[in-house]
């Protein structure tokens, strides 16, 4: 039994008050009537000061950056929060200052919003904060009352938190300094456990590092000669979509977001029926080629609404209303579900089609449309964002592919493994059978996933970038986006990680000295995934809330 971490997916889903005082958690009642235009965060290469990597040897279990000057933390910290994605140059996400100026309220800010002083024109509306505090010689936004004096030993805060009965009888804990690599606390840092789904943070990596940022899914439609049989071809993008972008019904939510570039199967079967009636052709067999994908479609854990069959050709995740993410009932064939509804495109188009089946395209076909996905970046954002199994199962398999293996459950988890691997993370107890974490069998160590954070914000890895810009930020977006409400909002952005009887959380925190830190909780056994999620939320703030030594 798997329990649900999936919510409804926005690159930006900000509240709009101060976090030091009024956050609010009515998020999907606010986006209703405020409309807030989505931001997708894109990767642009930010300019970080320079970290030198030392040799490694196998001796040594921590793994280390070491900085060329005091400030590096801060330079990396501060590059990775104004150099990626819209964000004002205070921190604040430009969908959240949207957001603020939607609700009319007065005081605060003007905005931007010009010198229009008419009666009609609403007040300046209040700043929302930012999602990451400024950094430097001030406090972030954390309240920090109670919190411990500066200089306290992080184990002496943390671990009381840890031993809550709530996060079971096993835990294991990481934190490290992302600019240095420094491990500042750990309690069975290289204990491997049941990682649930901070599994894609290694995912992630795994295939960008593979592919890289700019990689494109292709979804092609082509014709074979002499024969008249149209084959749709699949290409691995899991964010095909075949709902309409007409603005004005339903699915405005859904609209909204194929203005972010979403490749459309509509777009591809009218560009398909234009091709063919310059042919002179109008009418034809259609068929569908899924054989990218090999290996069984179903993950072990059987039907499930979390995920859909893995296939290489599906529109909209298999998903059986106009949702983009969380459970829901999926089609038991995706690659005839997506083959059907462009029949049904082509015959809007004029384009007659024969009963749709599965093939094979040879290599004597003739392309006749295409339709690319965004870039690999914004899927890896919109996975972590939305903790989305279907887009994490394909991006196993495209590792796999760009490894030379087969594209399968066993081939994607080989492939991340020698990924990371190849990148010197360190991999002991690590063990993958599936690319999304839905696999209780999945073993990761807070060592490896601390040093995935760090080899994320790392300036040797660029291309790495969006592991960190898509974490779901606390109090905003995604799996966090109803949770720290009382907390550390706006300042924690982590990966959750939930099944039955285990709980994670692994990303990173800006502390009371501006240091940019990595962290990771993983518990097993837990009895409530409520209680212990708010546990692994409390350990959060606290470690948002310290100066400590």
């Amino acid at each position: 039994m798997v329990v649900p971490e999936l919510r409804p997916w926005r690159a930006a889903r900000p509240h709009v008050e101060r976090i030091a005082g009024a956050v609010r958690p009515r998020l999907a009642r606010a986006a209703s009537t405020a409309k807030p235009r989505i931001a997708r965060v894109r990767t642009v290469g930010p300019r970080l000061v320079a970290l030198v990597r030392p040799s490694r040897s196998p001796s040594v279990r921590t793994w280390r950056y070491t900085a060329g000057a005091a400030t590096a933390g801060l330079a990396l910290a501060a590059g990775v929060v104004t150099s990626v994605g819209p964000w004002t140059a205070n921190g604040q996400r430009t969908a959240e200052r949207d957001r603020a100026a939607a609700q009319q309220r007065p005081g605060g800010a003007d905005h931007g919003r010009g010198a229009d002083t008419a009666s009609r024109a609403p007040r300046p509306a209040p700043s929302a904060a930012a999602v990451l505090t400024g950094l430097g010689p001030t406090t972030n936004t954390v309240n920090t009352k109670n919190a411990p004096p500066a200089g306290t030993p992080l184990a002496d805060v943390l671990a009381p938190l840890l031993d809550d009965p709530a996060l079971g009888s096993a835990h294991a804990a990481a934190v490290v300094d992302v600019a240095t690599g420094k491990r500042l606390y750990g309690s069975g840092a290289d204990t491997a456990l049941t990682p649930a789904s901070t599994t894609k943070i290694a995912t992630a990596v795994a295939a960008l590092s593979a592919l890289g940022a700019d990689h494109r899914f292709s979804t092609r439609a082509v014709l074979e000669p002499d024969t008249r049989e149209l084959v749709l071809v699949g290409g691995g993008d899991p964010t095909l979509t075949a709902h309409k972008n007409d603005g004005g019904t339903a699915l405005s939510e859904r609209s909204r977001e194929l203005g972010g570039g979403w490749a459309s199967l509509r777009t591809l079967a009218d560009d398909t029926a234009a091709a063919l009636k310059k042919r002179g052709v109008r009418e034809v067999t259609l068929s569908y080629d899924t054989t990218l994908y090999t290996g069984p479609a179903l993950h072990p854990i059987g039907a499930n609404d979390n995920l859909a069959p893995v296939s290489a050709l599906m529109a909209d995740e298999g998903r059986t209303d106009d949702s983009t993410s969380g459970p829901v009932t999926r089609v038991s064939d995706p690659a005839a579900d997506a083959a059907r509804k462009f029949a049904g495109f082509l015959g809007q188009a004029g384009i007659k089609t024969r009963t749709p089946g599965p093939s094979k395209a040879t290599n004597r076909s003739t392309t006749l449309a295409a339709v690319a996905s965004p870039p690999l970046s914004t899927l890896v954002e919109r996975m972590l964002t939305n903790s989305d199994n279907d887009i994490a199962e394909a991006l196993a398999r495209q590792t796999a592919l760009a490894s030379g293996r087969k594209a399968d459950f066993a081939g994607g988890a080989s492939a991340i493994a020698a990924r990371l691997q190849k990148l010197g993370l360190p991999m002991s107890g690590a063990r993958f059978h599936d690319g999304s974490g839905l696999n209780r069998e999945d073993r990761l160590t807070a060592d490896l996933l601390t040093a995935l954070l760090v080899e994320a914000g790392s300036a040797e890895h660029p291309e790495l970038r969006p592991v960190l810009t898509g974490l779901p930020v606390a109090g905003f977006t995604g799996t966090l986006s109803s949770r720290y409400t009382d907390g550390a909002a706006g300042v924690v952005r982590a990966k959750t990680g939930t099944l039955t009887g285990v709980n994670t959380l692994a990303g990173t925190v800006v502390d009371q000295d501006g240091r940019l830190l990595a962290f990771a909780f993983l518990a097993s056994d837990t009895t409530s995934p409520l209680d212990a999620q708010a546990a692994l939320d409390r350990t959060a703030t606290a470690l948002a809330g310290c100066g400590c030594g």
